[in-house]
């Protein structure tokens, strides 16, 4: 198991557009998604990848870091550490 961490999602995005454009460049489509909210600046999502390794998300996490995605710069992060209950 996996966790993708991607700051500055505008809470109004679909989970269906987040996945979408994470396929798009070449993620596999996540398992679960948890909204973090900001305080009205750098909402977040942290989208759970069931039977992924974290090394394939390094990989592909550097496709989308920093990019610019509707309306606003996306900053991306592989979640490490997180104990599996």
């Amino acid at each position: 198991m996996a966790d993708l961490y991607v700051s500055n999602v505008d809470a109004d995005v679909p989970d269906e557009d987040i996945k979408a454009f994470l396929v798009k460049y070449g993620f596999p489509p996540f398992d679960s998604i948890q909204r973090v909210p900001g305080d009205g600046f750098r909402p977040a999502v942290v989208l759970t990848f069931d039977g992924v390794e974290p090394e394939l998300l390094r990989r592909l996490q550097p496709r989308v870091h920093d990019m610019f995605w509707h309306n606003r710069k996306i900053t991306v992060q592989v979640m490490t550490g997180r104990s599996e209950e």
